[in-house]
């Protein structure tokens, strides 16, 4: 069966022109271009779409993902979420038991308002914007999830102390993220990108037991469906990059040079069915530099990677909300321009 991949046959696409896709993950600036805030963003799928229409307008990135939002899932599986006035809602620590997982089963987070407004705007950008960028989605990795739920430190020390009942939490948030998945394909997702943040502190073997097993089996169900899935792990994951590989993803999205990822050392050791996107730190130039800083970073980077036909040009992490238009329209610009 021919399964037909908009984010694959894109990117052979630009190869065979000797270009690379330019995908910044873009989104917050978009705020202040339209006199909005993040809390009235995500939870108001009209208005989320309208930041992301005007990013996309405005830049016309390869593709385009909606506001990374890492408290999506486990706000809808009833965690303490925080919702500040000007930042992005935060999971708290709270109480846990293995126990509360035979309540969670039963809640069904296609109910959760939240999750509906994602849902929602994937589905507005499926239909507003042009057909030419493909349409991303964001979601929370296994690993992630279980740690939000469970606490970040417990998490970790449950690897070594207690892996069973690790597993049992990461195989039901599995569950539950496919369950947002289906959503998500259903709206016009294109591409799945699965954040696993918390996943970085851990080495190769516990990495691969409860968050690359865990994604494969995502992107298993993923793979006849034509949409695409990205690995996006924070930090320094150079010892990871195989694992991430091995996973049957279709790219990974590193963080900067800054966070000690080598970004040509790491291309080398894929393959060329897998991407790599990176890696450009979101803190550093584009953020306070000028546009000529700017265009000279993104052309250095380029020239690193011109070997490399798979390479995407991005961001090591989503922007922040300040960042100066005129820088991203200088990374875009750099990233346009560039002929390997």
């Amino acid at each position: 069966m021919v399964v037909h991949n908009a984010f694959k046959e894109k990117l052979n696409k630009a190869g065979d022109e000797g270009r690379r896709l330019v995908v910044p993950l873009v989104g917050f600036p978009g705020i202040n271009m339209t006199n909005s805030t993040i809390k009235l963003a995500q939870q108001n799928h009209g208005e989320h779409f309208r930041i992301i229409q005007a990013m996309s307008e405005l830049f016309e990135p390869d593709a385009i993902f909606p506001l990374m939002d890492l408290s999506v899932e486990a706000n809808a599986l009833g965690r303490f979420t925080v919702f500040p006035k000007t930042d992005s809602p935060t999971v708290v620590k709270d109480e846990f038991s293995i126990d509360q997982l035979e309540r969670k089963r039963k809640i069904n987070i296609a109910f959760d308002g939240r999750l509906l407004g994602y849902v929602e705007t994937i589905k507005m950008m499926s239909l507003g914007l042009p057909e030419s960028t493909i349409k991303g989605a964001y979601v929370s990795g296994p690993y992630s999830l279980a740690a939000l739920i469970m606490g970040a430190d417990e998490a970790a020390m449950a690897t070594v102390l207690n892996p069973e009942e690790l597993h049992e939490l990461c195989h039901f948030a599995t569950e539950k993220i496919q369950q947002y998945i289906r959503l998500l394909i259903a709206a016009g997702a294109q591409a799945i990108c699965i954040l696993e943040p918390s996943a970085v502190m851990l080495g190769p073997d516990p990495f691969t037991a409860f968050s690359a097993d865990y994604v494969r089996t995502i992107v298993d169900s993923c793979k006849f469906t034509g949409v695409a899935t990205i690995y996006h792990t924070c930090g320094n994951t150079m010892h990871l990059i195989d694992r991430m590989a091995d996973s049957g993803i279709d790219a990974i999205s590193l963080d900067s040079a800054s966070a000690g990822v080598d970004l040509p050392k790491a291309a080398r050791e894929l393959t060329g069915d897998v991407a790599i996107m990176g890696n450009l730190n979101p803190t550093g130039t584009i953020y306070s530099g000028s546009p000529g800083e700017v265009e000279a970073e993104v052309k250095d980077l380029m020239k690193q990677m011109e070997p490399f036909q798979n390479f995407i040009l991005s961001t090591g992490c989503d922007l922040p909300q300040d960042t100066p238009i005129e820088n991203i329209s200088a990374f875009m610009k750099a990233g346009r321009q560039y002929k390997a």
